[in-house]
């Protein structure tokens, strides 16, 4: 850009500022007002940012504002302006564009913004700049806090935030052009910091108690200075090299040269001892071309080794979401003298600051005080500082305040937040894996100081960290972390660096963890504990009729009698590392104690009463501490009769949905999480890393085995070696990719320096020659990846699942065939029902005959004979049909439950949610919830207006709740037949569009379905992924109401919780109910929120997971408050009738509140 194409103002202005001749710089009259004006320009400039560009072009930085405040410093208002001007010019070009665009246009804009700040930066390179900054700033801090202005503190943010603008600019490095060990503008920039003093006023700042308001813009400023430097680098700084060190590096160039001379050996061997001028052609002889004849090569022989087919074809182009991620930029080694002065530096911040500032960074962080992403400036001092530590001479007090246990859930919670984000926000995935990587190494360094901990010789660091490790290794998300990463790495969006550091990161945690167990006989560690119970649906559930209450009595008192007096206390009533509060576990040992009464098992009912009078005494709830033998048993007599609210994994029976070729389930799982502890086995442990999704990222890293360090090797060997030696599980390595790695490995000349490597590829080699010995199907398994199951059959054999399943004859084909032959063209809706009991043989069952019929091909797959689901048989309404309904409805309008009247008397049975939008369509009813069964409450005391008694109030609440119980299992059944109907519901919604979004705003209006629905997956423990499922919904509806786009979102599920949930039926139900959409083919793995849902409708569904509160109380809850106001009322008659029989009863209701 010409300076005469400037805007003719903004030029007219630059020349208004003043003039520099020579060395001496003269300001004009209205300096002060052009400075304001071009701060006033810049606040309204382009898109293209055209004012910054202009200026950046008239090098108005370099020519003008320096040389200002270096001889006008006196000039307070003038100084002040110019400092204000200089931070607007120098903030990064990614503040100035928001990112890096993708339009050519403004790209070429970034590149000039990025180039005119670069040539600011070297401007500033001196140390007059720095000296006249530091000078300012120490004069502001020489002010007592009193004395201080407004004007005084923003010229103190602004020096800080202009200094940290300068140290931000990105480097050049092809117009630098330096190498290692020299000054590059970075460097010259630090110096003239040093020179100055600045950073001692930095250290300062960080110290001080009464600037702690400045903590964050010091911790961006000192992250900035060591943007290029390392740790390893700075500790040996200065440093005569160690003995080791220097073997290493002799290691490393023996290896080299070795594998130079063994290159150079094998090309002279290649070359025949007479040169000759022609190629020549040779036939390949077995190496067969695309004919029938062989290969024919036409080029000098000694390159035969590098043929293959692919030569000459064109290289497919990778797509772009294919392509590995890209590394960030490498790390160069700065000037010596840089490097002495930063690690001087580092040694003063360590003992002066650093626990205090990075406590002021923590406590701003938790209480969000700071921007966006501010807490990457954390986790990179927590690594670096203590990794300087670590290396220089440890001390473990230096660095206290990040050696928690607090520091640990901070990183966790960190990086999985990171990942969801990375999963989400597919634009900005490269910045989200690059704050993932940050966390993982500040996660390893932890781990490498409570390592370096270990060692040492006092005793109570020995201690400390001893206490540490217990927790780390004790609770769940800390111990499996590495699993969970390893399980979820992308090579295309997480960088190979990545991945190194997380393997070597999950080597010492294997190592620490190994070490730790070692010293124990028993470890004791936390986790998920599910219990599965399986039973019969056929099987009926004790009679809970009066008849047969009295009955069940009978027979529990007659065992009883002469034994409750010799019983002793067993059982444990309560749990107690649930998370469950103790008051709710009373309630569930009172369900324990009447469930062991409805089973006829009197001792063990006897001794849980007994157990829990003694856990929980207070009130006499489960009898007085004398109780007499008689008044147990009577005790025990009325906790048989009470209605107990039981919670939904005792009372919900979920059934499995049918596989699409396989039979009806006949049994049912009910599954409760609870939080307990178990005895740690280090090897079963082991055992859950040997899965292909987690050993395929170790095999990505060995691919770069000779650019790996030899301890980054020696990490992938180890894991490699557990899996194949320790866990004799070889044969989850026998697959082609990994063979031909080892393969490469042994041809390497420079074999000799990966010797762990060698000799593993080598037992993995003989391992497979001797199993294919004897398993001649070994060849065709190398084709494939092999979990456990598939392991085991490749080395024990095929024979075992073969076995079980039972030959067809020959007779028994011919009938089956004849019998399809049949049947086939009758209209029977389910033809292998209709099969089954014609066979000869009776034992087949459904999946054998389905499976037959594929095999003798009489169908082409097994979901032309899937079972018909209830309800999709019956899809239109006749006539007939629909006048039947609107009697129905006029007969039953009135009644407190008219859906449930309805679908009693309903001649042709549909689902529940066919009927209502029938209803729904023929207008006999406005909305859904009309048709809610009605809770009967009395308003005889607010429209009267009379005064109640209390006894009045309690009766008539407990009238209103105790004879309105809800059917649970009918709402189940509805919700199972909706999941049934689903092909019924996508052709009915292509006739009513308009249905959805009543029933999505219905969801906001709080549909007792959702409720219920809620209700029973918090009692079933999922209230975490009912939180993280509400927080996707209202973060996609914040993000479609500023962008104002909408497209389909992933629920991409991180910790395993959420996971598990994901693939619960009931959670998937839930989802379905709110609009969520089905993975839709092989190729998506998540559930996702579909485009077309509104932004209020996301809104309605996610404040439709929300507790219900108040009026919206579940049918569990209702039953708990009828009950404890019937025993309040219970109570005020006690006092009028001294019954003692009433009195227990009472006491025994009381409780269940």
């Amino acid at each position: 850009v010409d300076l005469f194409m400037m805007n003719c103002e903004l030029l007219a202005t630059c020349s208004a500022l003043g003039y520099l001749e020579g060395d001496t710089y003269h300001k004009e009259a209205d300096c002060l007002e052009s400075v304001k004006d071009l701060i006033r320009y810049l606040r309204h400039e382009d898109d293209a940012r055209d004012v910054r560009q202009q200026l950046g072009e008239s090098q108005i930085v370099q020519n003008d504002l320096l040389p200002i405040i270096i001889q006008h410093r006196q000039d307070k208002a003038l100084f002040d302006a110019c400092i204000r001007l200089m931070v607007n010019l120098t903030q990064p070009a990614m503040l100035c564009f928001g990112k890096v665009p993708d339009d050519p246009v403004f790209r070429h804009h970034f590149l000039q913004v990025t180039s005119h700040l670069q040539a600011y930066k070297e401007a500033f390179a001196s140390e007059s700049v720095f000296c006249i900054l530091s000078e300012t700033l120490y004069n502001l801090l020489q002010l007592d806090w009193e004395q201080r202005q407004e004007e005084d503190n923003l010229l103190i943010e602004r020096i800080l935030l202009l200094v940290r603008n300068v140290l931000h600019v990105p480097a050049d490095p092809s117009e630098e052009k330096k190498v290692d060990d020299d000054a590059s503008v970075h460097d010259r920039v630090l110096w003239a910091i040093h020179m100055s003093g600045f950073d001692d006023l930095i250290k300062f700042l960080a110290s001080a108690q009464s600037e702690q308001q400045w903590s964050m813009h010091v911790l961006e400023i000192i992250s900035l200075m060591f943007r290029d430097q390392t740790p390893e680098a700075l500790v040996s700084a200065g440093h005569a090299r160690s003995a080791e060190e220097k073997k290493k590096d002799s290691n490393e160039l023996e290896a080299l040269r070795q594998k130079e001379h063994a290159e150079k050996h094998s090309r002279t061997l290649q070359r025949g001892t007479r040169h000759s001028r022609f190629g020549g052609s040779f036939v390949v002889q077995g190496l067969k071309a695309i004919g029938d004849k062989d290969v024919i090569y036409h080029r000098n022989l000694q390159n035969f080794k590098d043929y293959t087919h692919d030569i000459g074809k064109a290289v497919r182009r990778v797509p772009k979401r294919h392509r590995k991620a890209q590394e960030s930029g490498e790390k160069r080694r700065s000037a010596l003298n840089v490097r002495l002065f930063l690690r001087e530096f580092c040694v003063d911040f360590l003992e002066n600051c650093y626990n205090r500032l990075m406590y002021l960074v923590k406590e701003s962080l938790i209480r969000e005080q700071t921007q966006q992403h501010d807490e990457t400036y954390y986790l990179w001092a927590l690594s670096f500082f203590m990794a300087f530590n670590r290396g220089s001479c440890f001390r473990a007090d230096l660095v206290s305040e990040t050696m928690s246990i607090r520091a640990f859930h901070f990183i966790e919670r960190n990086i999985t937040n990171y990942y969801e984000m990375l999963l989400t926000d597919r634009k900005e995935a490269t910045s989200w894996s690059r704050r993932m990587h940050l966390a993982l190494k500040a996660y390893q360094e932890l781990l490498l100081t409570v390592n370096e901990m270990d060692r040492s010789e006092d005793e109570s660091i020995r201690q400390s960290s001893s206490v540490i490790k217990s927790n780390i290794f004790y609770l769940m998300e800390y111990r499996e972390i590495f699993l969970t990463l390893l399980r979820k790495y992308d090579e295309t969006k997480q960088p190979e660096s990545y991945l190194k550091d997380l393997v070597e990161s999950t080597h010492l945690f294997l190592r620490m963890l190994d070490r730790f167990c070692k010293g124990r006989k028993n470890l004791m560690v936390q986790r998920v504990k599910r219990r599965k119970s399986q039973g019969k649906k056929k099987e009926a559930a004790p009679e809970t009729s009066p008849e047969a209450l009295e009955e069940t009595w009978k027979i529990v008192e007659e065992e009883l009698k002469g034994l409750s007096e010799s019983l002793t206390q067993s059982l444990v009533p309560f749990d107690a590392t649930s998370e469950t509060p103790l008051e709710d576990q009373r309630t569930e040992a009172m369900v324990r104690v009447q469930d062991a009464l409805l089973v006829r098992m009197g001792p063990e009912a006897l001794g849980l009463l007994r157990a829990a009078r003694s856990v929980w005494p207070e009130g006499d709830v489960f009898g007085s501490a004398d109780v007499e033998p008689e008044e147990e048993l009577e005790l025990l007599k009325q906790i048989l009769h009470a209605k107990l609210p039981r919670s939904s994994q005792t009372a919900v029976v979920e059934e499995e949905e049918e596989e699409e070729d396989g039979p009806e389930m006949e049994e049912e799982e009910l599954e409760s999480v609870q939080v307990s502890e178990t005895e740690f086995k280090f090897l079963d442990f082991i055992k859950r890393f040997a899965t292909p999704g987690i050993v395929r990222p170790y095999l990505l890293l060995l691919k770069s085995y000779s650019k790996n360090t030899p301890h980054t090797n020696h990490c992938i060997a180890r894991m490699l070696h557990r899996l194949a030696v320790d866990l004799k599980m070889d044969a989850l390595l026998f697959q082609l990719s990994v063979f031909h790695i080892f393969n490469k490995i042994l041809n390497d000349p420079a074999a000799a320096a990966y010797q762990e490597l060698v000799t593993l590829g080598k037992y993995l080699v003989k391992r497979f020659v001797s199993l294919a010995a004897q398993n001649n199907k070994a060849y065709v398994e190398l084709l494939f990846w092999k979990n456990v199951g598939a392991v085991r059959e490749m080395t024990e054999g095929y024979t075992k699942e073969e076995e079980k399943r039972p030959a067809w004859t020959e007779e028994e084909e011919e009938e089956l065939r004849r019998l399809y032959e049949e049947h086939r063209d009758s209209e029977v809706p389910d033809i292998v029902e209709t099969l089954l009991p014609l066979l000869s043989n009776s034992n087949r069952t459904r999946r054998q005959v389905v499976t037959q019929l594929v095999h003798m091909r009489l169908v082409d797959n097994a979901k032309e004979l899937k079972k018909p689901k209830k309800g999709t048989r019956i899809v239109l309404w006749t006539e007939e049909q629909e006048l039947e309904l609107q009697m129905l409805f006029e007969e039953y309008r009135d009644s407190d439950d008219v859906l449930g009247n309805i679908m009693k008397k309903l001649t042709a049975k549909r689902s529940r949610a066919r009927v209502v939008d029938k209803l729904l369509s023929m207008g006999l009813v406005s909305e859904r919830r009309e048709l809610y069964k009605k809770r009967s409450r009395s308003a005889h005391g607010k429209s009267t207006g009379n005064i109640m008694t209390e006894e009045e109030f309690l009766a008539e609440l407990t009238q209103g709740t105790q004879d309105d119980p809800v059917d649970r299992d009918d709402e189940f059944e509805s919700e199972e037949s909706e999941e049934e109907d689903l092909e019924e519901q996508e052709s009915e919604r292509s006739l009513n569009g308009g249905r959805r979004s009543q029933g999505m705003h219905s969801t906001g209006e709080r549909r007792p379905d959702v409720e219920n629905m809620v209700y029973a997956l918090q009692q079933e423990g999922m209230s975490g992924p009912l939180l993280w499922l509400q927080n996707c919904l209202n973060k996609t509806a914040d993000d479609r109401e500023n962008d104002g786009l909408s497209q389909p979102v992933p629920l991409a599920p991180f910790t395993e919780s959420n996971e598990e949930a994901m693939e619960n039926k009931s959670f998937q139900r839930l989802l379905r109910k709110l609009g969520m959409r089905a993975p839709a083919n092989e190729q998506e793995s998540f559930w996702r929120i579909p485009a077309k849902i509104s932004v209020s409708e996301l809104r309605s569904a996610a404040a439709a997971l929300k507790e219900p509160r108040g009026e919206e109380e579940d049918d569990a809850t209702r039953e708990q408050r009828a009950q404890a106001l019937r025993a309040l009322l219970l109570a005020r008659k006690r006092k009028r009738f001294t019954d003692e029989d009433a009195g227990i009863c009472g006491r025994f209701i009381f409780c269940l509140g």
